[in-house]
């Protein structure tokens, strides 16, 4: 029994499909089928139902899946801890970050890392708050740059970056424009520019929509606040979006505060608040905490 075959079994139990789970593993298809027979062959046991499309753990299968993630955390654990007494610093670190953080000074950071520790293999990956929170949670990311909801996500300490309140921004020539402050009943039936679904602020967005009962018009969803702003100054419709990146267009566009109710948008440096963590990863997080937080 290989802890190679352990990971392959694991990462398919998640996944639920061997393409999926040989993406992710970054590894043949064929080569996790495999590995997965022969680690079955020595049980004497099937671990997975491949009679269906998706493919689903047998009894014996869920007997052995919490055993053998165990076993991984426990040869994990065992690698940080020689490596921590030992000094060293090698592998990688993945971080994540939402699109719209242009300001934050994440490259700077990041250089730094790299000139101190220059055999760590950083990864930055863009992607929306939701997939990117839940990489995190999965163990894919050491940490991200994330979006909030109204309410925390579960197993991650979080270090607050940016609390500020969303606006609905205008052309200077809009009928709103002539007003001070704005009501979500206000915009009922207008056309409205959001951030994509998946993203903290749009879920922040929704919440705030759902709970005033007001059915949203949403005409263009976009992954950049900045391309919100930008549609917005042509008329298009009104945007939803941080009062910083309003401010930046002021000469451009009409800012109105959001008053009924007032939703706020937030940004968080996330990693696991659970299991071990290189110490590479480690580092990197402190650094991003003392700069960003």
């Amino acid at each position: 029994m290989e802890l190679r075959q352990l990971s392959y079994f694991v990462t398919v139990a998640e996944e639920g499909n061997f393409t999926r789970a040989a993406a992710r593993l970054n590894v043949a298809q064929p080569g996790v089928s495999a590995q997965i027979r022969r680690l079955e062959r020595e049980l004497g046991q099937d671990l997975l139902d491949r009679s269906s499309r998706t493919v689903q753990l047998t009894e014996v299968g869920k007997a052995a899946l919490p055993y053998a993630r165990a076993a991984l955390a426990a040869a994990t654990g065992t690698r940080l801890a020689v490596d921590a007494i030992a000094g060293l610093m090698r592998g990688q670190v993945s971080i994540g970050l939402v699109p719209g953080c242009a300001g934050l000074p994440v490259p700077d950071v990041l250089a730094e890392f790299h000139e101190e520790h220059p055999e760590i293999d950083i990864r930055l990956t863009e992607g929306l708050a939701g997939d990117l929170v839940e990489a995190v949670q999965g163990r894919q990311l050491d940490a991200a740059i994330v979006g909030l909801t109204m309410s925390n996500p579960d197993r991650l300490d979080l270090c607050l970056i940016r609390d500020e309140n969303l606006v609905a921004a205008v052309s200077p020539d809009d009928e709103l424009a002539g007003r001070t402050d704005i009501e979500l009943a206000d915009l009922a039936g207008r056309k409205l520019i959001t951030m994509a679904g998946g993203s903290g602020i749009r879920a922040c967005v929704d919440e705030a929509f759902a709970a005033s009962d007001v059915e949203p018009r949403i005409a263009f969803e976009v992954g950049d606040p900045h391309v919100l702003a930008e549609l917005a100054c042509r008329g298009l419709g009104v945007a939803i979006l941080p009062e910083t990146t309003a401010k930046t267009y002021e000469e451009l566009l009409v800012a109105l505060p959001i008053t009924r109710p007032v939703i706020r948008g937030r940004i968080a440096l996330a990693w696991r608040s659970d299991g071990p963590m290189s110490p590479a990863a480690k580092v990197l997080i402190a650094k991003l905490r003392h700069t960003l937080g």
